[in-house]
């Protein structure tokens, strides 16, 4: 038996450009350069210890957080990789502070590029996966220069999204608009093959993912939400829910791709003037795009993620995403908990 032909990244978005029409050659081009800025990264991550990457730095990025090596490692390739092909008029990270306009010496592209370099990075140091996320957005036409606000356009303006996984294997997944394709990087050939179209998130789930610890802090809808799923079959939702928390975004929403679940990171009382701890641009927006591009719903728990307009760079923001009918059934719990009454929880599926 003849095994199916292997279809590089680089061939699908070839295809994808002449069949569809959905990929200018620009951001054909764009994905490209990310896919092999992640394959860097992915090499790094791979060596650990053995190429001194493993530890903290001596520095803290904007949110106040301290740097793994490998945040700054992994921001580094991500700049030095795109800023030089004429794709991109800027880029802008959760590492930086300010945007990366495009240096003049290089010429100037029509999109914008937002990334989280490696998002769970607190999970670096015990082998744990982790992941690069990144969102492309169009440069406003009539724009001449680059300046900050060009970068803050909502969810739904984005023209293509993915995140790569650093774990057992290293895995891309990406959305331009037209569903959702996986590749898995083949080290001997040393390019990303497509494994996976057209990923479906099953719209009903008895996974659910949250940090726990964090109960105490909870708004009353969220709460009710979990205590919903732990009470079981006895309870009112009429089945056992597994609880999954991997504490690294993009493990999480890969596994949710793959077979389901709902992820929450929800505001909580601890920072109660902040909407939330993860970020709009680098992590909700792509995120959300993605799991909506598979079939499922994002949501802040009143309000659709990619309908938000943004007004900062580092906006944060509340996330529930995953499993269509778990989402709604959270916003429900949200939308009667401002009315004043209880909503009825779904049947059991």
């Amino acid at each position: 038996m003849t095994p199916p032909k292997k279809i590089s990244l680089t061939r699908y978005l070839v295809e994808q450009q002449r069949i569809d029409g959905l990929i200018p050659g620009q951001l054909r081009l764009l994905l490209e350069v990310v896919a092999r800025a992640c394959k860097s990264i992915s090499h790094a991550v791979n060596k650990g210890a053995l190429g001194g990457v493993l530890g903290s730095a001596d520095s803290e990025n904007v949110q106040g957080e301290i740097q793994k090596k490998l945040d700054i490692i992994a921001n580094e390739v991500l700049i030095e990789a795109n800023e030089w092909g004429g794709h991109l008029a800027g880029m802008a990270s959760e590492e930086m502070d300010a945007i990366y306009v495009v240096p003049n010496r290089y010429p100037k592209g029509e999109y914008l590029l937002l990334f989280d370099p490696l998002d769970g990075s607190s999970n670096i140091d015990v082998n744990v996966s982790i992941g690069t996320i990144f969102s492309v957005l169009h440069m406003p036409e009539d724009d001449r220069g680059v300046d900050e606000g060009d970068f803050l356009q909502p969810g739904n303006r984005q023209v293509a999204a993915g995140y790569c996984v650093y774990g057992p294997q290293t895995t891309l997944v990406l959305t331009v608009g037209d569903g959702v394709a996986m590749f898995t990087l083949d080290r001997e050939q040393g390019s990303f093959v497509l494994t996976e179209e057209n990923m479906k998130i099953p719209a009903d789930t008895r996974e659910f993912a949250i940090n726990m610890s964090n109960m105490r802090h909870w708004d009353a809808p969220v709460k009710q939400y979990v205590d919903e799923c732990l009470a079981g079959v006895e309870g009112p939702r009429g089945k056992d829910f597994n609880m999954r928390w991997i504490a690294s975004m993009v493990a999480d929403v890969h596994r949710i791709l793959t077979r389901g679940g709902v992820f929450l990171y929800p505001w909580d009382k601890r920072e109660p003037g902040k909407p939330g701890k993860l970020r709009l641009m680098y992590e909700a927006n792509p995120m959300g795009w993605l799991v909506e591009q598979a079939g499922g719903a994002a949501s802040t728990g009143t309000e659709r993620i990619l309908d938000i307009i943004p007004t900062q760079l580092h906006q944060r923001v509340s996330v529930i995403l995953g499993s269509k009918n778990e989402v709604e059934h959270v916003v429900a719990l949200h939308a009667a908990a401002a009315a004043g009454k209880s909503a009825g929880a779904p049947s059991a599926a």
